[in-house]
């Protein structure tokens, strides 16, 4: 049988907590930010400081997310060019690329880090189409 230890927190523990679940994505980049250039606290590698609990909304989840999908979501009227981009990140071939350009919403890439998540956006929004990351 064994006896858990009972944590206590002060009120002001608690409130500073709670604030800290219930903020925004975008104030809690912006309190990352001020932490960071005021008291030069980063966050630890392999998340963010600011998510702490799976009670908060969407928006904070996003912020600890570190692998992502890139969907391709449309060809534009430059398919030819997006075939060839989609062929080269996919390593398929030429008909394999066009169909997955062909079936959009396609996903490209799964678990992709967030940097080869923007280059793979970058080079195919330069070849004419778009993409979504979730």
């Amino acid at each position: 049988m064994s006896e858990e230890a009972t944590i206590e927190f002060s009120a002001a523990s608690k409130e500073l907590g709670d604030k800290i679940a219930g903020l925004t994505l975008k104030e809690a980049r912006e309190l990352s930010e001020y932490l960071k250039e005021e008291h030069k606290i980063e966050a630890a590698a392999g998340g963010a400081v600011m998510v702490a609990s799976g009670g908060g909304g969407g928006e904070e989840a996003a912020e600890a997310k570190t692998e992502f999908d890139v969907i391709l979501t449309g060809f534009g009227d430059k398919k030819l060019d997006v075939v060839k981009v989609v062929k080269t990140i996919t390593g398929a071939s030429l008909m394999e690329a066009k169909k997955a350009v062909e079936s959009c919403p396609a996903t490209l890439k799964e678990g992709a880090s967030k940097e080869e998540c923007d280059k793979i956006k970058a080079d195919v929004e330069a070849a004419g189409g778009s993409v979504e990351l979730k």
